[in-house]
């Protein structure tokens, strides 16, 4: 049987942002492909969407405003779904590199929402997010090359126990858990700050689910809302 992987959120993180709630997809069985035809469709749609929703924008900038709170520069690393929104607004296509990266990066731009696609196998322990010690490692390229760098302290990341896996709280994803075709067991992060509406985050989950499944028929999924200890927690398996 599967090890259990269940992402989990420090409570320094909503003292930070009290506002943070994420939906978290579990998946396995995930046949991944270089394209698929449901998930070109769900790409070409957003480069032909119209502006982003009345509370998109605000909420990008609520990226912004959480970015600053933890000692980053959003206007150079701006978070993962502003930088693939300004690339659309600007004319560009989105990045094709997968079939499962293709779509969750048309996702993160239609619903103006951060999303990570992660391989759970790469994996050790579960991922937590927080705020960096400044011993963590990261793996990226610089320079065309892999290195591996120090994390500074206070920085909000995503880690397991071997190291952080996103930067920046979603700014940049390290090498070694990103989804490639071999991957099979993928975990998936949709972060909302106010004001995303709780539905609109769900919708987007919702439609994630629905794509995959038309990628994969039978994939099993585990769909999880992490949010503030006042809250309560709800689990639904999907089918």
């Amino acid at each position: 049987m599967p090890r259990q992987f269940t992402p989990s959120v420090g409570a320094e993180i909503y003292e930070l942002r009290p506002d943070y709630c994420a939906l978290s997809l579990v998946t396995g069985g995930v046949r991944n492909v270089a394209s698929h035809p449901a998930i070109d469709e769900v790409v070409a749609s957003v480069g032909a969407r119209k502006p982003l929703s009345d509370w998109g924008e605000a909420h990008l900038d609520a990226w912004r405003t959480a970015y600053r709170a933890f000692g980053a520069k959003p206007q150079r690393t701006p978070s993962s779904a502003e930088a693939l929104v300004r690339r659309v607004q600007g004319g560009a296509q989105l990045p094709r590199i997968n079939a499962v990266v293709d779509l969750y990066n048309a996702l993160s731009v239609r619903f103006a929402v951060p999303i990570g696609g992660e391989n759970i196998a790469a994996y050790v322990g579960s991922p937590i997010l927080k705020r960096a010690t400044g011993h963590e490692a990261f793996d990226t390229i610089k320079g065309g090359s892999p290195c591996s760098e120090t994390v500074p302290a206070g920085e909000v990341v995503w880690a397991d126990e071997r190291g952080v896996t996103c930067r920046r709280w979603n700014w940049r994803q390290g090498l070694r858990t990103r989804i490639d075709t071999t991957t099979t067991r993928m975990w998936f992060v949709l972060e909302r700050l106010e004001p995303m509406p709780i539905a609109a985050l769900l919708e987007a989950g919702d439609l994630l689910a629905a794509t995959l499944r038309k990628l994969t028929p039978g994939v099993v999924i585990s769909r999880t809302v992490i949010d503030s200890p006042r809250a309560s927690n709800s689990v639904e398996r999907v089918p």
